[in-house]
């Protein structure tokens, strides 16, 4: 077999990007771009036409925002249709002309796996080690972008033999295990509680729908003044409210996405997720992203109350048991390392981390995920 030429390894896999796909951030970034050189042309025409006066501003203004966003659009597609991949015998690699990054193999703490809407049996996957807390806590991860079969993969970098279901995203975890894996617990987050993130992110959106309000109040009479006195010519009234209108509905857009983020979302993905603990690993679906994590990983597990306060409105309504939030702590190759979730709480957005949220029965799966005290002795010796 072949050897990398940097670490002189064997090659046990070779390959690259199968899709050309553009990141849902990259996506957002080049439509709010051209919306707003949409709007600045418009109003160069309005004011060039009307008032007759220079808007070499206003134009450079929307070729500058016309630039960024095939930038944004196109950039992610030219930069990975370069990149090759390689797994050697202690390596992963990520590669691009003479640039190269690598991460040992032992040093995985966890794989995030991104499948591909669109395009079957591809996706994301993204190799992270956790590093410890304090002033060196940082999170160190390597993604492999748009792989064909990215849990077969995995497996190739755990060491396993791959299965036979593996490589297809549209079949449940459970379907996809190990050879002579078996589940031994499993669940679902109970709640998404109302964090202070959460909050302030309502409160953005709110502020940002009374601004795009604020528009339409102030910039509807002004319309009906402007046409009784017939200030414009016809096209180029029609072009002002045809910017006005494009501004409302931008500035709409982003108070419903921000909206949408969060209050809506945070209850779909809640519903969308479950969790299993095998005999070998902790796995984590969430829609189309999965977390794996080998149990050899945990060194201990955290408990605490579901933060937002609304387990504890939960147990008061409906006298249940409080919800509890799992974080498992992980241990590195070399030295004891939290998980990138922090087992403080420390929030991590909507990043999937290894944390069992807004569960009921944390006594039995911290039960199953704790070491046993022989095996803590062996790591603290």
């Amino acid at each position: 077999m072949a050897r990398d030429s940097l670490f002189g390894e064997t090659i046990r896999w070779f390959g690259g990007p199968r899709a050309s796909s553009v990141p849902p951030v990259a996506r957002l970034i080049a439509g709010a771009c051209v919306a707003m050189a949409v709007i600045a042309l418009l109003f160069a025409v309005v004011v060039a036409t009307s008032l007759h006066v220079p808007v070499g501003g206003l134009i450079l203004f929307a070729a500058w925002c016309s630039a960024l966003g095939l930038v944004a659009w196109r950039w992610p597609q030219f930069w990975r249709s370069g990149v090759q991949y390689i797994i050697t015998d202690q390596h992963v690699i990520w590669r691009r002309g003479p640039i190269r990054r690598s991460i040992d193999r032992d040093a995985v703490s966890y794989a995030l796996i991104r499948w591909n809407p669109k395009v079957p049996g591809v996706g994301d996957l993204v190799l992270v080690r956790a590093v410890p807390t304090g002033a060196l806590r940082r999170t160190l991860s390597l993604t492999l972008s748009d792989v064909v079969g990215p849990d077969r993969l995995w497996a190739i970098v755990r060491g396993v033999t791959p299965s036979a279901p593996l490589g297809d995203g549209d079949r449940p975890l459970a379907q996809r295990l190990d050879e002579g894996e078996r589940v031994l617990w499993t669940g679902t987050p109970m709640a998404a509680p109302w964090t202070l993130r959460r909050l302030v992110t309502a409160a953005l959106s709110c502020g940002v729908a009374v601004a795009a309000g604020r528009i339409v109040v102030r910039g509807a009479p002004t319309l009906r003044r402007m046409s009784h006195m017939h200030a414009l010519p016809g096209w180029s009234f029609t072009l002002f409210a045809a910017a006005l209108a494009i501004s409302v509905i931008f500035v709409a857009a982003v108070a419903f996405g921000v909206g949408y983020v969060a209050c809506v979302r945070p209850q779909r993905l809640a519903r969308a997720t479950r969790y299993l603990v095998t005999n070998s690993r902790v796995l984590i679906r969430r829609g189309r992203e999965e977390l794996s994590l080998d149990r050899g990983r945990i060194a201990d597990v955290i408990s605490a109350p579901t933060r937002g306060g609304l387990g504890d409105a939960l147990t008061s309504a409906h006298g249940a048991t409080a919800l509890i939030d799992l974080f498992l702590v992980l241990d590195g190759p070399h030295a004891r390392a939290f998980a990138s979730s922090g087992a403080f709480g420390e929030g991590e957005g909507d990043h999937l981390v290894p944390v069992l949220s807004a569960i009921e029965d944390a006594e039995t799966v911290g039960a199953i995920l704790r070491p046993a005290p022989e095996e803590s002795l062996a790591t603290a010796a």
